[in-house]
């Protein structure tokens, strides 16, 4: 499968952005899918996942629960990640994967089977 990623910039802190992840190749609905980040110089972190099918199951890291919301829509192929109330320490390059190894998806990212490119994320003050 393939995901290409979209939808980061620059924002000021306390804004949102929408950052989206289009998958194509296989059968999306039987991907769970996670979004990572990964900032300048640090290890890639977990953000957050999405169980596959309906998406009814979701999980957060710790600095991304209250503030970022992860959603699926199988009909176009696509999960996504809103961030509101952006603060710095969110900027970092933002990647979605794909498993279906796992059906809730996974913290870990070598549970992951297929990634994207990344799509850039900086917050300023």
């Amino acid at each position: 499968v393939q995901l290409v990623e979209s939808g980061g910039g620059s924002v000021q802190a306390g804004g949102s952005l929408r950052l989206s992840c289009v998958a194509s190749g296989h059968t999306f609905e039987n991907y769970a899918m996670g979004w990572f980040r990964q900032a300048p110089e640090k290890e890639r972190e977990f953000v957050a996942a999405i169980n596959w099918m309906n998406g009814d199951m979701v999980t957060y890291s710790e600095s991304a629960r209250g503030r970022f919301i992860i959603s699926r829509d199988n009909a176009k192929n696509t999960v996504y990640l809103q961030m509101n109330s952006l603060k710095t320490e969110d900027s970092a390059v933002y990647y979605c994967a794909a498993t279906t190894r796992y059906w809730s998806g996974s913290y870990h990212q070598h549970d992951y089977d297929y990634w994207g490119q990344g799509t850039q994320v900086t917050v300023s003050s």
